[in-house]
């Protein structure tokens, strides 16, 4: 970078402090790079987004408050200048596949990111797509190429706001608390409950889990950590 030139402004969105706290010793190593942003939420990596308008999003798939799809989903959406950079254990094309569907410029395989980050930052801040060497190009030109073919599935007719809902309630909160956090009534909540899950085909929560896991977007090691009471047939918890 020649000193005239500006820095690549980048959002950390992983929800290990040390895992970010890694992220940001390597890429400020770098004097083209410059962190201006990080947390360890999904919801306010878009937030951070909207206010920054950072040049790259680095976001880990498997994120509390929105996963990392649905940030990529949804920056890309509110900031046409933010390139997003995923983070993932999943080498699969479908997760790949998944990822690029959102939105995401750059793919990176966690256990490949100390030497692929920095030519991944690179190349997706020159317009280019990065994907990990591990994940093979062909076969993700083939899935697209599949996809493009295909009629939408139930994920993909989900509004934002259902995805919000959709990745609290894999977390585990309950209405009245999704509802303090998105800013709507636990009652609003509940209608953009039923309309979710009418629209994935599930009958209840642990439908609704086994569907996130096979996803990605929670794992088996890692389940949710809050009340894993189903919702009453009202539709949910007292308020």
């Amino acid at each position: 970078m020649t000193e005239s030139a500006a820095p690549i402004t980048i959002v950390l969105a992983d929800d290990h402090p040390v895992v970010r706290h890694g992220l940001r010793l390597l890429l400020e190593a770098q004097p083209e790079f410059q962190v201006i942003g990080e947390t360890g939420d999904g919801l306010e990596a878009v937030r951070l987004v909207q206010r920054l308008n950072p040049k790259i999003l680095i976001v880990d798939v498997s994120m509390p408050g929105l996963n990392g799809l649905d940030v990529a989903r949804q920056v890309k959406q509110i900031s046409l200048d933010t390139h997003v950079i995923i983070l993932s254990m999943h080498a699969t094309e479908s997760f790949v596949l998944e990822a690029l569907k959102s939105g995401v410029t750059g793919y990176i395989l966690k256990d490949s990111a100390l030497t692929d980050l920095v030519p991944a930052m690179r190349d997706v801040a020159a317009g280019k797509r990065f994907l990990s060497s591990k994940v093979s190009e062909q076969a993700i030109d083939l899935f697209i190429a599949v996809s493009n073919q295909e009629h939408a599935t139930g994920h993909d007719t989900l509004t934002d706001r259902e995805r919000e809902v959709f990745q609290l309630v894999v977390e585990g909160l309950t209405n009245a608390r999704i509802g303090k956090r998105l800013f709507i009534s636990p009652r609003t909540v509940e209608s953009h409950r039923r309309t979710m899950m009418h629209k994935l085909g599930l009958n209840n929560r642990m439908e609704l889990l086994a569907y996130a896991v096979k996803r990605g977007i929670i794992s088996v090691e890692q389940p949710p950590a809050e009340d894993l009471k189903e919702p009453g047939p009202a539709g949910g918890h007292k308020k």
